[in-house]
């Protein structure tokens, strides 16, 4: 049997284990503005050429971004995330059902495992969000309304406490953003949707507040799913208009009359 050396790791290493896992656990958000090298030097009672190595080789890594203002954290799934789903969907609205449909399954069990794990900090911050939601919702401000919307369901994954689900979502937070913006604003004028939408968010954000895991899943399920059946009979209500556009153009095409320029039918003869 061979035995080798056991050296401790670099304190550099170390430094960047603890950040790289505040990244991952959501602790350092994407965007987070990271304190200075001096700042992080004393936190970590360490030297500054230290604390250079360990943000160095987290940007090797692409989980920092150096900005005007300094280092900023990155979410490395962000980019390669957002573009692949936009080449998906771009041209192809049918398979915009596809991401409603993955939405589903993820809100459904994010929205359990938040109720069953939430810690106090993560009920602040879902609290945090949705009484912006609701405060959005009242004034009818669609755009700054679908913004809160999609912060709230950002605050439900975190709570959720699994990464996957995090940072998968987080990946994709441009594309539930627009998502949210482009349904509100096709679905905000229908009759009932904006009382109902509230509604359910409100169910939602109860039955997580009150750690209510099954109650908390079909709330969310509830929700996605009447999305998906209002934009399905608009998407129905669309077709069958083109399709009655283009029997009308056929008909001018081939000159023949539409029934609008035909004269009423007979009535039965008089005697």
């Amino acid at each position: 049997m061979v035995f080798q050396a056991v050296r401790p790791p670099r304190l550099s290493d170390a430094i960047a284990d603890q950040i790289r896992d505040l990244i991952y656990e959501g602790a350092l958000p994407p965007g987070t503005r990271m304190p200075s090298e001096r700042e992080l030097a004393e936190r970590f009672d360490t030297s500054r050429p230290t604390v250079r190595s360990a943000l160095a080789k987290l940007d090797s890594e692409g989980l920092l971004q150096m900005q005007r203002d300094g280092l900023h954290v990155n979410d490395p799934m962000a980019d390669n995330t957002a573009v692949s789903l936009t080449a998906l969907y771009e041209g192809r609205p049918e398979r915009f059902d596809d991401y409603l449909e993955f939405r589903l399954i993820i809100e459904r069990e994010a929205t359990y495992f938040a109720a069953l794990r939430a810690t106090t900090v993560d009920r602040d911050n879902i609290s945090r969000c949705f009484e912006k939601l609701m405060e959005l919702h009242e004034q009818s401000d669609a755009g700054s309304e679908a913004q809160a919307d999609a912060d709230f369901h950002l605050a439900i994954y975190e709570a959720s406490h699994n990464m996957t689900i995090l940072h998968v979502m987080r990946g994709m937070a441009g594309l539930l953003r627009n998502d949210v913006i482009h349904n509100r604003s096709r679905l905000h004028p229908r009759t009932g949707y904006h009382e109902l939408n509230g509604q359910q968010h409100r169910a939602i954000y109860d039955a997580v507040m009150a750690g209510s895991p099954d109650a908390a899943r079909a709330a969310a399920h509830t929700h996605i799913a009447l999305v998906r059946e209002f934009l399905d009979e608009m998407q129905k209500a669309t077709d069958r208009l083109e399709t009655s556009l283009r029997r009308m153009a056929s008909k001018a095409q081939l000159g023949q009359p539409d029934s609008s320029d035909l004269p009423p039918p007979l009535g039965p003869e008089k005697d």
